[in-house]
């Protein structure tokens, strides 16, 4: 087995994603690790049916669990590939991995384009494709950053875009329930960010002109964050639908861009004002 990369999968209750996580793996030159927080329902039983190595380890937050998890990595290679236990490998992915991931090359950390799946159907539009994160990086150069919500990996180094089609598909979600839900969760911590002035928190730089994640905190941090409460929802909504052409993916990407682009981004403003109106009473 290729001991030059481990792939890290958090879980949590993950029995309806993980085989399907799984399975997108096979033909991976990689150990697999997992760290799991607990779950009650069938996820341990999967992992030890497939022969995958894990521990448990109760859950603060994503960042330090993730960092927990890289730190004791009992396979203790070089380089590390994070993977949610809702996102799968393409075909391309599993290739270029096998193929053309060379770890002694100058480079420090890899960036691979998502494919966001909303009930089934493949967001292109939007601005959401392609949609670059950093996930496969050396050990020794790079951490997931110390954010609560909205958080990045970041790499002390030099970092490569893999070009768009060696995909990582994320299975956002599979009921609208379920959406509205977790939704509402992270619009709990990204309000309290606000509230408490610890949104500029974090490693990754936010630079107009670097990598696309330090352009998309550039942004985030100069434009979306300073621009009025409820009016900055609208104009994101307006920006991704039309000006980034969310309409073209139907009225199944009409839900998803008004649901995420919009009715979020407007309840974290909801709560930020709920909160000063309560510290001012």
């Amino acid at each position: 087995m290729n001991t030059k990369f481990t792939i890290i999968i958090l879980t949590f209750n993950e029995e309806a994603n993980l085989p399907l996580c799984l399975a997108s793996l096979n033909g991976v030159d990689a150990p697999i690790f997992v760290v799991d927080s607990g779950s009650k329902d069938s996820t341990l039983q999967i992992v030890e049916q497939h022969g995958i190595v894990y521990k448990q380890h109760p859950f603060e937050n994503y960042s330090r669990q993730r960092n927990w998890a890289q730190a004791n990595n009992p396979y203790n290679t070089e380089w590390v590939f994070h993977l949610d236990a809702g996102e799968r490998f393409t075909p391309e992915l599993v290739q270029w991995l096998n193929k053309n991931f060379d770890p002694a090359k100058a480079v420090d950390g890899y960036m691979f384009s998502r494919r966001t799946m909303f009930l089934g159907k493949w967001i292109r539009y939007g601005g959401h494709y392609p949609n670059f994160h950093l996930r496969l990086y050396r050990t020794s150069k790079g951490k997931c950053e110390d954010k609560v919500y909205d958080q990045h990996f970041v790499v002390d180094g030099v970092t490569e875009v893999v070009k768009a089609g060696t995909d990582i598909i994320d299975t956002v979600t599979d009921t609208l329930q379920n959406f509205t839900m977790g939704h509402a969760r992270w619009a709990a911590f990204e309000a309290n960010e606000i509230i408490t002035a610890t949104s500029e928190k974090g490693d990754v730089k936010a630079n107009l002109f670097g990598t696309p994640i330090e352009r998309r905190r550039w942004f985030k941090s100069n434009v979306f964050q300073k621009s009025p409460l409820f009016m900055r929802s609208f104009l994101y909504f307006f920006y991704r639908y039309f000006f980034k052409l969310g309409f073209l993916d139907g009225k199944m990407g009409l839900v998803f861009h008004l649901l995420q682009g919009f009715w979020f981004r407007f309840l974290i403003d909801a709560m930020v004002l709920e909160a000063k109106t309560k510290k001012r009473s």
